[in-house]
């Protein structure tokens, strides 16, 4: 086990996990964090199977502790659907999903017991949520919404599509009248979740919020929470196109990076 100075690891399938990471350096600032980035292999939400993500996030995972991290932290929804279970029983380290804590943050938000989940094809598919939720309030109906344009727009730069609105208002269509709060259940979306409440006007939830208060717990009972007061700057690895993507996450964190480009 890596002590209270080594990093933690955060990777997603390309820009989306960067949403987490902003919370985590809001909610834990002292900590080193290295954040993997595997665009060029994106999107993992349709067109791969179960199998090829384990394999992609494995090998993420053998980069993350070559690289002294003492956690990691899935910060990807699809991948914490197929491989959470997987990595755990592979690897020694604690590793960190996401969907357990939007359940959690759905069921505590949601006075009428009725939500809809944004989410790749693959999260949708896999009913994770659903079964996630009613896990822990078997009364709630959820809806969920295969968002299948959202991720290669985002990554590409949701802003430079003509028909953004129209993709939109298509899936904010697909959300029932009667449900009082939508689950961001893809970390690319909190990006543009100032366009989805000019459409939506209820509760709006980012699961990374429980994340980070999970990830804080899990860190104190370990006895491994950094207690440097020193802050220091994350490091990117970035498998696909730089420039796209050092420009929307620096654009989201409201900083400036440090990015490299490796080989995915």
């Amino acid at each position: 086990m890596c002590k209270k100075k080594c990093k933690i690891g955060v990777f997603d399938s390309g820009l989306g996990g960067v949403t987490v990471l902003k919370r985590l350096l809001k909610d834990l600032p002292y900590e080193e964090y290295i954040y993997y980035g595997d665009s060029g292999n994106a999107p993992y939400g349709s067109g791969k199977t179960k199998e090829e993500i384990q394999n992609l996030c494995a090998k993420i995972m053998d980069f993350l502790i070559e690289n002294n991290c003492k956690v990691v932290v899935i910060a990807c929804n699809t991948a914490t659907v197929a491989a959470l279970e997987y990595l755990k029983e592979k690897y020694s380290i604690p590793i960190i999903g996401i969907i357990d804590s939007g359940a959690k943050i759905a069921v505590q938000n949601s006075s009428l017991k009725k939500v809809a989940v944004f989410s790749t094809e693959f999260t949708a598919n896999s009913n994770a949520y659903k079964n996630t939720i009613q896990k822990y309030d078997r009364d709630f109906e959820v809806t969920q919404v295969a968002c299948i344009e959202f991720c290669p727009m985002i990554e590409k730069g949701w802003e430079t599509y003509d028909n953004n609105q129209e993709i939109l208002e298509k899936y904010i269509n697909k959300i029932p009248n009667d449900v009082d709060a939508l689950v961001l259940g893809c970390t690319h979306y909190p990006i543009i979740e100032d366009y989805i409440k000019k459409k939506f006007n209820k509760i709006i939830l980012d699961p990374a919020v429980g994340l980070s208060f999970e990830l804080k717990k899990l860190l104190k009972n370990l006895n491994i929470l950094n207690d440097n007061k020193i802050k220091k700057r994350p490091i990117f690895f970035i498998t696909g196109e730089l420039d796209k993507f050092k420009l929307t996450a620096e654009k989201f964190l409201e900083e400036e990076i440090e990015v490299y480009k490796i080989a995915k």
